[in-house]
């Protein structure tokens, strides 16, 4: 089932997290004052809503409590960060992110509700978005702009089975590359395709980028 976010702000960070989620299947609304922008983004997400997102009532008409997380993208303007993230936990959304240029505004916002600062020189929007489409996913590497390489718990519906009784190549569309049995273990490439999968399993796998919504 899909997961519903609101990506607040279109500059390059907020449209990038945009398209990617909407691109691995989830429902995207996205929101900013440019007219012309959401126009151009219509057919790329499944909402573009305009709304100036510094005018308090504009964002509580937004529904955003109806949202699994809200990505608060102004990093430019903190007044307009502080409303929506203020706005959000207000409604009830379960995770918010907001993005900030330094780390005295990140403080600010973490202090006023936001559950995770995004630093954009440190992480890229593409990143970010496949993090949030999968409780799975413990991390997310482009090695291409074709290929990722994955770093995620075992699915529950693994635990129990073995390789050759998942056929995950065939399955999914991945090749896996190590893995690693219990917190404290180190990784393994080399793999046993008869030994079943644990709950405590991770996996390192690399799959093509327009299949990674199969395992999300």
């Amino acid at each position: 089932m899909a997961k519903s976010f609101a990506v607040l702000g279109m500059g390059r960070f907020g449209t990038s997290i945009a398209r990617s989620l909407y691109e691995s299947g989830e429902d995207v609304m996205a929101v900013d004052k440019d007219e012309d922008l959401m126009e151009a983004l219509a057919s790329k997400v499944t909402y573009a809503v305009t709304a100036d997102l510094s005018d308090e009532d504009s964002v509580k008409e937004l529904g955003l409590g109806d949202m699994d997380a809200v990505v608060v993208a102004t990093g430019k303007d903190l007044e307009s960060s502080i409303l929506c993230v203020m706005v959000a936990k207000e409604q009830g959304v379960p995770l918010v992110l907001a993005k900030a240029r330094n780390k005295r505004m990140g403080d600010i916002l973490t202090r006023i509700g936001a559950d995770r600062i995004i630093y954009p020189e440190e992480e890229t929007g593409v990143r970010i978005a496949k993090s949030l489409v999968s409780k799975d996913f413990l991390d997310f590497f482009e090695l291409s702009d074709k290929l990722c390489l994955i770093e995620m718990k075992t699915k529950e519906e693994w635990i129990g089975k073995n390789l050759r009784q998942l056929d995950l190549k065939r399955e999914y569309s991945i090749n896996i590359v190590a893995i690693r049995h219990g917190k404290d273990g180190e990784y393994d490439h080399m793999i046993n395709p008869d030994t079943p999968f644990a709950a405590d399993d991770t996996i390192l796998l690399i799959v093509e980028t327009k299949n990674l919504f199969r395992i999300s």
